[in-house]
């Protein structure tokens, strides 16, 4: 077997941005851009905000000169690294990757900054460590495969993303392959994350997020400083894949490493919901449109989704067709495709409409089933179906690339539109317009100081928590 931890440990500590297709450091920008709306409006408005500001500050981990996204206060390098990786997930309008099935710039993205942060890194390597975060947490999840990782109760945005944030700040650190080796080594004690939270719509899937990009960073840290990591942190008898899933294919981590970039593989969210319910969300609202559908002439809706979309947005159907909360909302197929048909559109105020009486009664009429047509789809594309039975007939749509798919990606404008939407209602237009060229401009910035300086919001602004 090949020495996977040794070999992917050396490409990380080898990449420079001179290395790396300027198509995929404009990839890792434009990601990088989309995580900073998320945190940004996260840190206002996320209903978990209070309480995860709070306990970092009781903890003690304000107070140093380290950046929060959309927040005035500054923190220890682990305290914006936790901040700013829950609320980069918080909202669920984060990007993800199909194959892998997760998330990988909220654990990612936020390590490498506050390691950029504190060691005054250019903005192309901290580009260059972005892309090996994201290469790292991506090639995990595909060798695990995140199927089976996600049958026996795993997050891998969590746990493989503690892998990529800790390879990252490495690449930051500059560290060399033996020292990233040993960061990888440390991450393997600290990876973790449950889909418990689908129990109770619970905010550990936001804090495990953030958990693992301050993890990332701090083993990282350790490496820097000498620490010794565990050996074949990847691949090893006791190692991350086979401790965590019951068939994984090491070498598949390895597998074009430096010629195919996963990183160009990942998607950004068009709607703030679980990324399987994204194609049915296309469909609903192009149902909408072409056939003038309203909710009261729709009698039934039937949602086509593969198996693990069942199991994170369509099962168990009872609990499903009445969220009590944001994050049931999220992961509930038959609210996000009523609120799609019934208003045209998926956006974070629709989540105002939980409890809105024609939505609620809509969503009862939606019922998710496992399409083995979906199925078969999967896991190269997350594809939707929607059939409407209305009192004039049936009507249907498939969707296979949902938008915001590599392969559909958002244009730029629309990405723009997505950033402005989230960061201009707390920061107001000019300066959400500075931070955005601020981040589109990181491959030629010195540092990462001019960046983070525009993180910080108007202080006539409250928030929350404050």
């Amino acid at each position: 077997m090949a020495a996977v931890t040794t070999e992917l440990s050396a490409w990380c500590a080898r990449i420079t941005p001179a290395s790396l297709p300027e198509q995929v450091l404009r990839r890792a920008a434009a990601l990088t851009l989309d995580l900073v709306g998320n945190m940004v409006r996260a840190r206002h408005d996320a209903e978990s905000t209070p309480a995860l500001i709070a306990a970092v500050r009781a903890l003690g981990l304000c107070g140093g000169e380290a950046t929060v996204f959309g927040d005035p206060t500054r923190y220890t390098p682990a305290g914006a690294a936790l901040l700013n990786g829950a609320l980069g997930h918080s909202l669920d309008f984060d990007d993800t990757h199909a194959a892998g099935s997760l998330h990988p710039g909220a654990p990612v993205i936020p390590a490498a900054l506050a390691a950029a942060e504190l060691t005054g890194a250019t903005g192309a390597d901290t580009l260059a460590a972005i892309v090996a975060g994201y290469e790292v947490t991506c090639r995990l999840a595909l060798a695990l495969p995140a199927g089976e990782h996600y049958d026996r109760g795993y997050h891998p945005t969590a746990t493989c993303g503690a892998f990529g944030a800790a390879a990252a700040a490495g690449r930051v650190f500059g560290l060399d392959a033996g020292a990233i080796a040993d960061a990888l080594g440390i991450a393997l004690s600290q990876a973790a994350g449950s889909l418990q939270f689908l129990a109770n719509g619970a905010w550990t899937k936001r804090f495990q997020v953030g958990w693992a990009a301050m993890a990332g960073l701090a083993a990282a840290m350790l490496a820097r400083e000498g620490f010794r990591g565990a050996a074949e942190a990847i691949e090893g008898r006791h190692g991350f894949l086979r401790a965590y899933a019951p068939s994984p294919t090491p070498e598949r981590v390895l597998e074009q490493l430096g010629t195919v970039f996963e990183t160009m593989h990942t998607a950004v969210k068009p709607y703030p919901s679980c990324r399987y319910g994204h194609a049915a969300i296309d469909a609903a609202i192009a149902l909408r449109a072409e056939h003038g559908l309203t909710a009261n002439g729709i009698e039934s809706v039937t949602v086509g989704l593969p198996a693990k979309g069942m199991l994170l947005v369509g099962a168990p159907h009872e609990q499903k067709i009445e969220p009590k909360n944001v994050v049931d909302g999220q992961f509930s197929g038959p609210f996000v495709v009523a609120a799609a048909l019934a208003t045209g559109a998926m956006g974070w105020d629709s989540y105002r409409l939980l409890d809105d009486p024609a939505v609620r009664a809509l969503a009862r009429k939606v019922r998710c089933v496992q399409d083995p047509e979906i199925e078969a789809e999967f896991p190269a594309n997350m594809s939707g179906k929607v059939t409407v039975k209305t009192t004039a007939g049936e009507v249907s749509r498939k969707v296979v690339v949902p938008k915001g798919e590599p392969d559909n990606f958002l244009t730029d404008q629309e990405l723009a539109a997505k950033f402005h939407g989230l960061v201009d209602r707390v920061m107001g237009q000019e300066r959400a317009a500075a931070l955005a060229e601020a981040v589109l401009g990181l491959a030629t910035a010195r540092d990462v100081a001019g960046l983070m300086r525009l993180a910080s919001p108007l202080p006539a602004m409250r928030l929350a928590g404050e």
